[in-house]
Parts: structure tokens; sequence; C-alpha cells
């Protein structure tokens, strides 16, 4: 099974991840965001097209590579990814459905105040223009598909250790 939490910068999920890891019996972190890390790193590099996601090869790798993993490991992956784009989800979620992976599909929520106040505090990263940039089009995503196609969970005023039991406390009913 994979657990994918979904959400804009800011709204907790790399944390969060982490916690359901440890909340979770048999499961593992695995941050799709490495497979584009990877594909940014060849030479000459890919089209520019401002965004890992829109090169059709991650998203087929993010579905490979979850696959092989679980194939190797069973249990659960916890895969902390901002996917904004229905076609993406889509696209993603077809190709995990073809080998039979359930997915729960979470979106970790928080009003645009605190997530604007996370990004411009955060004492890794700092202000993050790169990140400030993606409220907007997760609020569009949000009002159009996002929040009616995955479980919503609003860490606007949660930990996210309470985020994390939520999200478990969901996936073990």
């Amino acid at each position: 099974m994979i657990v994918w939490l979904n959400g804009t910068h800011g709204a907790g999920k790399t944390t969060t991840s982490a916690l359901v890891q440890q909340l979770l019996p048999d499961s593992r972190v695995f941050d799709a965001e490495k497979v584009g890390e990877a594909l940014m790193d060849i030479k000459p590099g890919l089209p520019a097209l401002g965004n890992f996601q829109h090169w059709p090869p991650w998203r087929a790798l993010v579905v490979e590579s979850a696959r092989h993993v679980l194939d190797y490991t069973g249990g659960t992956l916890v895969m902390p990814m901002t996917v904004l784009v229905e076609e993406y989800w889509r696209e993603i979620g077809a190709g995990l459905a073809q080998h039979a992976i359930p997915v729960r599909h979470f979106v970790l929520h928080a009003d645009q105040e605190a997530l604007r106040g996370r990004i411009e505090g955060d004492p890794d990263m700092g202000p993050s223009p790169f990140r400030l940039k993606h409220l907007e089009p997760y609020a569009e995503a949000a009002r159009t598909w996002l929040h009616a196609d995955a479980e919503v969970i609003d860490t606007t005023r949660l930990t996210p250790g309470e985020a994390a039991r939520r999200i478990v406390e969901a996936v073990k009913n």
C-alpha cells in the first residue's frame, strides 16, 4: 500500500511522513522528489520545463520505483509529494492501479496565512520564493479537484504528531 501525503510547501508533508512511518508498522518513507533530482542530474539536461513533474519519465519512474520497492520489501510506502496537476495525479494513480497497488491519498492542508508564515519562517530553508509561488496553484487545485480526490487533514492548528496520528488511524480503519 501507498500512503501519499499531498499538499503544498509548508503544509507539513516531510515532517508528518516521518512520524507516520514511525507509527505505521512495516512502513518506509519514499520521497518521489529524489526521482526528480536524479532526472535533473542528467547531462546534458532534459528540456527546461520549469518543474521535473512536467517530464513524463518522472511520473513513470515514480510508479515503477514504488512498485519495485514494494515488491522487494512489502509493507507500506509513505510518500510525501506535492502533485497539483490533476492529469499527473491521474497518470500516477493509474500506473499504481495497473500494478494493483492501493493508494490512500491524503492532503495536508493549511490556510494561506499559516502556509506563508511557515515558509517565511522556515529555520532550515529560510524564506523561499519557489515555495511561496506554489501557494496559489495549490489553492486552485484544492478548489477544483484535489480536496475532492483525497482525505483532507487540516494542519493549520495541528501539530505534525497530531496529523500523523489522524492519518495512521484512518489507514488502520
